[in-house]
């Protein structure tokens, strides 16, 4: 496992936790090995220990992720992925996912991301080690397991605890001092040729003025700053 495992995964279970208190439902993506989707699935939805309660989660098996995923997710659920670091699936869904409104889980084994940042959708990122990724088709070596049992073991140790479930106050950090307005992504839904377009983004859809950047698509992701679409993000 990677040095800081235990404070990443710790991090992402609380922030799941919180989730869940709020009424979100966990969806589960697996693009090169959907068995972990499904499996990970059933541990949050199934209360295999006397006491814990059942949580909403849903495997998605589709071959177009970010089709699939798109009507169904709504601001405050969570996404989880789980890929190698270079799955072009993962890539396209995890910053629409965050454009939707949805906090965004990244589990992983092998060679670690090279950039994660919330530009790449990646509000969590929980890595099992650094190196290549074994030869088995679904890295069935326990390590992608373990990781998501520790995930749903520590999300129900915070329910133990409520006063955790409420998140701190604190200052975005991304907002901007002028005008209390930052940067958020948005994915496009349509758009006209007076510059203006409906962005789908967490706070609902949108009317964005989209001269800066001149032409753009249904399914495009931008960075949104006081209703301007001030970049496009691939």
């Amino acid at each position: 496992m990677a040095a800081d495992f235990g404070d990443s995964v710790a991090v992402a279970a609380l922030s799941l936790s919180r989730r869940f208190a709020d009424g979100a439902t966990l969806w589960c993506v697996a693009p090169e090995w959907s068995e972990h989707a499904r499996h990970v699935a059933v541990e949050f939805v199934h209360p295999v220990v006397m006491g814990k309660r059942a949580l909403p989660a849903v495997s998605v098996d589709s071959a177009d992720a970010v089709g699939a995923l798109r009507p169904l997710v709504r601001p405050g659920d969570v996404v989880l992925a789980i890929s190698t670091a270079t799955c072009a699936t993962t890539a396209a869904l995890l910053p629409r996912a965050r454009a939707w409104g949805a906090t965004t889980i990244w589990m992983g084994v092998g060679d670690a991301p090279l950039i994660v940042d919330r530009d790449s959708g990646a509000d969590h990122v929980v890595w099992a080690g650094d190196g290549p990724e074994t030869d088995s088709p679904a890295l069935h070596d326990g390590r992608l397991v373990l990781m998501y049992h520790v995930l749903w073991e520590l999300t129900h140790v915070c329910f133990e605890h409520p006063g955790l479930l409420t998140a701190d106050q604190a200052c975005d950090e991304e907002t901007c001092i002028t005008c209390s307005d930052e940067g958020r992504l948005g994915e496009v839904i349509d758009n006209d040729e007076r510059g203006m377009a409906h962005v789908r983004t967490a706070r609902g859809v949108e009317l964005v003025d989209t001269t800066i950047i001149a032409d753009v698509s249904p399914g495009d992701l931008l960075l949104i700053h006081a209703g301007t679409a001030i970049a496009e993000v691939r």
